[in-house]
């Protein structure tokens, strides 16, 4: 038995299923009992310890939803950048606990892809509690490098031999243009538009075809002859 005309149009013209934005992955969150994210944004240069100390408070429950984010997350990594629409960029790491507890601060390091070369685009050092960092302003089209390494605490006067620090790890991102994606959403609206419209044109058909044409083709079988 075949489906309508009607009813084919619309499952044609039904929006896709939105898909729902995943929650936070456990141990992506912040420790409870951190309530404040320190971090300094080192200058330009070979000296490491300028920069203001300032505070920021963690992203908990922060959910990457297309078409507002973009999740770029490498297999296997405890690293993850979420591209939003405003061109800022909220980067969350994970760490056990084990490795955690071995931890003084952690050192990103931001550099885009030119034609011919990298440039640095940010230097933090960020404490030990810290699990996210919001990267404000980057540019459309450009190929952006993010790199983070934990850094071990200090040996102190009866360690025999300073702890080597971990290897760091990076995620790569490419921020989509704005125009771009107020393009897509217009093509989205104009579609869905479209579709509504044709729905009630067919609509219109079959009540015109069900209440006006046929009585008047069933008119010459009712006539009566002498």
């Amino acid at each position: 038995m075949r489906a309508p005309p009607l009813l084919l149009l619309l499952a044609a013209c039904a929006p896709p299923p939105c898909a729902a934005a995943a929650p936070t992955p456990p141990g992506w969150e912040p420790a409870p009992d951190a309530p404040w994210c320190p971090y300094k944004v080192l200058p330009e240069g070979p000296e490491a310890g300028g920069g203001r100390l300032c505070f920021r408070s963690p992203a908990r429950g922060f959910r990457c939803q297309a078409p507002a984010c973009a999740l770029h997350a490498p297999a296997g990594s405890s690293l993850r950048a979420s591209v939003l629409r405003n061109r800022s960029v909220l980067l969350q790491w994970r760490l056990a606990p084990a490795a955690a507890r071995r931890v003084r601060a952690f050192a990103l390091n931001c550099s885009w892809r030119g034609a011919y070369t990298r440039f640095p685009c940010e230097r933090v050092l960020l404490g030990a509690s810290c699990r996210d960092y919001l990267l404000p302003d980057v540019h459309d089209g450009v190929l952006y490098r993010l790199c983070l390494q934990p850094l071990p605490l200090r040996a102190g006067p009866a360690a025999t031999a300073p702890e080597s620090p971990e290897p760091g790890e990076c995620v790569e991102f490419t921020a989509e243009p704005a125009g771009m994606q107020d393009i897509v959403v217009a093509m989205t609206a104009v579609g869905g538009s479209i579709c509504v419209m044709l729905v009630v044109i067919c609509l219109l058909v079959a009540y015109i075809t069900e209440n006006l044409m046929r009585p008047a083709l069933a008119r010459p079988g009712l006539r009566r002859h002498p």
